[in-house]
């Protein structure tokens, strides 16, 4: 039967770093897309999934407490060897190699081969909605939430932007197994960045 096949495909198990930040909203999208979702506060939980969401917040605190849990090497390490990884806002903060605008010692997991300015659009009272073209999306629009947003200033080799505002700035970029996006797709209802996220996660796998 054509269920059987289906139930008998082992669910991605995939991870959201649930040390601060919108941790619920990512687990409700990605559950509902199907995989397997454990929450990530120690490397041993980070040893059993194939891939991870480093979710909005504020990226200085998730500094702090990846170092404080032990956890800021072994991300980095899973990066380094591969992990397909999707940030959010702060999650887009933390795997950029560079950031202009970072508190005293502020350090990132890094990975994405970027500059990015944090809180680029002001405080919260500034944020604000838009609709984006992304081509690797289709149709319709993506429309994005930007909340204390970042922005990608450089992109390096190999970084390819996947969205920019009107006047061309960088706001969603893809590097290998990593993606980052200076907006709240899990606040909105939209549901293909994590989808592009799990096509990542299944490839790296092997289960395409």
């Amino acid at each position: 039967m054509a269920g059987s096949h289906a139930d008998a495909t082992p669910r991605l198990r995939v991870g959201v770093l649930a040390l601060q930040g919108d941790v619920r909203e990512h687990v409700r999208v990605l559950t509902s897309l199907g995989a397997d979702v454990d929450l990530v506060r120690r490397p041993e939980e980070l040893s059993r999934v194939e891939g991870l969401v480093i979710p909005g917040g504020e990226s200085s605190v998730i500094d702090k407490l990846s170092r404080a849990f032990g956890m800021q090497h072994p991300i980095r390490e899973a990066i380094r060897s591969g992990l397909p990884v999707y940030g959010t806002c702060a999650g887009l903060i933390l795997l950029a190699d560079r950031i202009t605008d970072g508190i005293e010692g502020q350090e990132t997991f890094g990975g994405l081969d970027v500059t990015v300015r944090r809180n680029a659009f002001g405080s919260q009272v500034e944020s604000f909605e838009t609709d984006l073209d992304v081509p690797a999306l289709g149709e319709p629009p993506v429309h994005a939430v930007f909340i204390r947003a970042p922005l990608v200033e450089e992109v390096g080799q190999g970084v390819e932007p996947l969205a920019t505002l009107d006047d061309g700035r960088v706001v969603a970029v893809r590097s290998g197994s990593l993606l980052g996006t200076s907006f709240h797709p899990e606040v909105t209802g939209e549901l293909r960045f994590h989808e592009l996220f799990l096509d990542t996660v299944r490839a790296a796998a092997g289960r395409n």
